[in-house]
C-alpha cells in the first residue's frame, strides 16, 4: 500500500518506521516547510494519507487531502468543533476519512471497559465520578481527546451526569478532567469512582507511541478502497 504522512513529528517518524516494516511504501511526507507537496504527483498517488499535526491545521490539511483524491485517516485532536464539515463531506461527496481520538488497542478496549463500567455505575448514586488524565509537555490540546472520548461514554450511560468540565465541576452533575502536562508522558487515564465507603478506578498506561502508531496503520490498511467517515467501531466492531 502506498502512504503519505501529514505531520513528521515523532508520532509521523514512528508511524513510518511500523508501515515499512509491515511492507508499505511511503510516497509522500508532508510536514510545516513542504505543504506545497499536497498538489505534487508524488501525494496523489498514495492510497491513503495519515495525518497527525496539529488542532491549528488539521481541517486544512484534510481539505487539501479531500482535493486531491486521497483518503485520510487522522488522530489529531482539539479540530472537532468541524467534524460535522468532514462527516457532510463524506456522506455527499463520496469522501473517505477514518478518524480515531487514540489508535491504541489498548485504549479502544478500555472505551468499551468504561462504557460497561459506566453502565453499572448508573445504578448506585453514592458513587461519584471524576478523571484524571497525564500527557507530554507538547500536547497542545487539554482535555486531550481521549479523555473527551472517554468523558462521553460516561455520560452516555450515567444519567446523574449531563457534561464534562475542565479541573473543577461547578455542578454535582458535571465530570470533572483534571489535565495534567509533564515530561514527555505518552498518555494516562484513569477514570475514579468513589463514594464513602470505597473507591474503584480503572486505568491505561501507554508506554510509548508505538500502539498508537500500530493502530493508525491498521486503520490505513482498513480504510483504503473504502468510502464514508469511518472509525475505531468499524475496525474492531466493539
Amino acid at each position: 500500500m502506498k502512504i503519505a504522512l501529514v505531520g513528521y513529528g515523532k508520532m509521523g517518524k514512528t508511524i513510518e518506521q511500523i508501515a515499512l516494516n509491515r511492507g508499505h511504501e511511503i510516497v509522500s511526507i508532508i510536514d510545516i516547510n513542504n505543504a506545497q507537496d499536497f498538489e505534487s504527483e508524488a501525494f496523489k498517488q498514495a492510497d491513503v494519507a495519515i495525518e497527525f499535526t496539529t488542532p491549528a491545521t488539521a481541517f486544512d490539511n484534510y481539505m487539501k487531502c479531500f482535493a486531491a483524491g486521497v483518503p485520510v485517516v487522522s488522530g489529531t485532536t482539539g479540530w472537532l468543533s468541524r467534524l460535522d464539515e468532514v462527516k457532510q463531506m463524506c456522506e455527499k461527496e463520496g469522501k473517505t476519512f477514518f478518524y480515531a481520538s487514540n489508535f491504541s488497542i489498548g485504549v479502544n478496549i478500555f472505551f468499551a471497559v468504561n462504557k460497561y463500567l459506566a453502565k453499572i455505575m448508573n445504578n448506585f448514586p453514592s458513587y461519584d465520578v471524576r478523571m484524571t488524565e497525564v500527557h507530554h509537555i507538547h500536547k497542545l490540546d487539554a482535555p486531550s481527546g481521549t479523555a473527551i472520548t472517554l468523558a462521553e461514554g460516561i455520560l452516555e450511560n450515567i444519567e446523574r451526569k449531563n457534561r464534562w468540565t475542565l479541573e473543577t465541576a461547578e455542578k454535582p452533575t458535571d465530570l470533572p478532567i483534571h489535565a495534567i502536562r509533564e515530561g514527555e508522558v505518552p498518555g494516562i487515564h484513569e477514570i475514579i469512582y468513589e463514594s464513602e465507603a470505597d473507591t474503584i478506578s480503572i486505568k491505561h498506561d501507554a508506554k510509548s507511541r508505538a500502539g498508537f502508531a500500530l493502530g493508525a496503520v491498521i486503520a490505513a490498511e482498513f480504510t483504503a478502497g473504502k468510502k464514508g467517515f469511518l472509525g475505531m467501531n468499524d475496525l474492531f466492531q466493539f
